[in-house]
Order: C-alpha cells, then sequence, then structure tokens
C-alpha cells in the first residue's frame, strides 16, 4: 500500500539548497473529514498542513484498522503553536 500526501504549501527548497522543513506530526484523526476541518482551521491562522495517510483508505473508503487514520503535520517550528489552536477549550473560556 501506497502513503498519500495531501495539501502540502511547503516550499520544497531553500536558500540554502534543497533541504526541506522538518516536519512533525501534532495530532492523528480518524478519517479526511475531520482531518480537513483541522487543516483549514491551521491554515486560516498561517501555519502550513501536511496530511499523510494510506491511500488505500481513501480509494476503497476503509476506515477500519488504522486506513481511515490521517496524520497532521506541520513545521517543528510550529508544532506547539498548532497544538495550542486546534487544543479543545472549554465553554466560556476566554481566548487571551
Amino acid at each position: 500500500m501506497t502513503t498519500g500526501e495531501e495539501g502540502c504549501n511547503l516550499p520544497l527548497e531553500t536558500e540554502m539548497g534543497s533541504s526541506r522543513p522538518k516536519l512533525v506530526v501534532i495530532c492523528k484523526v480518524q478519517g479526511e473529514l475531520a482531518a480537513h476541518i483541522i487543516k483549514s482551521h491551521l491554515e486560516s491562522e498561517g501555519i502550513p498542513v501536511l496530511l499523510k495517510y494510506e491511500s488505500a483508505g481513501k480509494v476503497y473508503g476503509i476506515t477500519t484498522d488504522g486506513l481511515g487514520q490521517v496524520n497532521i503535520l506541520v513545521p517543528d517550528e510550529l508544532a506547539e503553536e498548532a497544538k495550542c489552536i486546534i487544543e479543545p477549550q472549554e465553554i466560556g473560556q476566554a481566548e487571551e
């Protein structure tokens, strides 16, 4: 099975050469819909996102045994900020 990647708005090359930014998984969700909601939220805050998943789950519509799982990756230097953005908030909790 192959792995799918979607939504990379990250530069593939930097001024120093062909090194890619280090990406880290900030969360894993079940299903493409939940992943796209989180991706849209993070991108609206200016954080580039890459979705990584098993392509068989998407092609065949299988969502069991981890095939429907989607890893949400962001650049390492933005990981803490991204986690804070997607962290569930208590109702009535004021944003600072």
